[in-house]
């Protein structure tokens, strides 16, 4: 009777593993098409000199996600790799909309990029929805955070540069989906000295 359970176990298991596999290959190739549409030129060219000298906007402080934050979280017990993911995902669509609320209709930053970055982090979402576990309780940790980012009394408010917003959604994407960015593990995008400009263990960023 256990060997028969445990054969339909394997064989459902052996059913669903080649659709899995299909949808984190898409998840990736998804991940990769926004990683290209948010290399260094594109978002010093519509990020930084679009925009006039030290221009900021109010953003909310849960709104710039650093990996220090995810490094913070990740010490919290019941916080996994995909309660994080998901948070990555809720909080980089809220700093593009952020964003585009300043900009004019005609600009060419709305028009020629973010506009374009928001539809694909829209497309990516359907490839997050189909890899969580369904029904999963949300951690009070990452609960409070996505409540003070629709809370109407914020009283939080910090000034940032736009292009700051997705310099830290690019560094924590690939924090958060090593598996799509470094399969081999040669690089710890998650380890801030990664980043610093000069590293040796850095790629030139793209």
């Amino acid at each position: 009777m256990v060997q028969s359970w445990l054969l339909r176990g394997f064989l459902g298991l052996m059913w669903i593993l080649p659709l899995w596999m299909d949808v984190m290959s898409d998840k990736c190739k998804a991940l990769h098409t926004i990683k290209d549409q948010l290399n260094i030129t594109l978002r010093r060219r519509y990020m930084k000199q679009n925009f006039p000298i030290n221009y900021t906007i109010q953003v909310r402080y849960e709104e710039v996600f650093r990996l220090h934050n995810i490094s913070r979280l990740r010490n919290e017990e019941d916080v996994n790799l995909m309660h994080l993911q998901g948070l990555w995902l809720t909080v980089a669509q809220k700093g593009i909309k952020k964003i585009l609320q300043v900009l004019p209709e005609k600009h060419p930053t709305r028009r020629k990029y973010l506009t374009g970055l928001e539809n694909l982090f829209r497309m990516y979402e359907q490839y997050g929805t189909l890899l969580s576990p369904a029904e999963e309780e949300t951690p009070d940790s990452i609960r409070d955070i996505l409540e003070r980012l629709s809370e109407p009394d914020y009283q939080g408010w910090r000034s940032v540069k736009p292009k700051s917003v997705l310099d830290n959604c690019y560094r924590t994407m690939h924090c958060l989906f090593k598996e799509c960015f470094s399969p081999d593990g040669n690089y710890d995008y998650c380890n801030i000295l990664h980043w610093r400009k000069g590293s040796r263990t850095t790629p030139q960023p793209t």
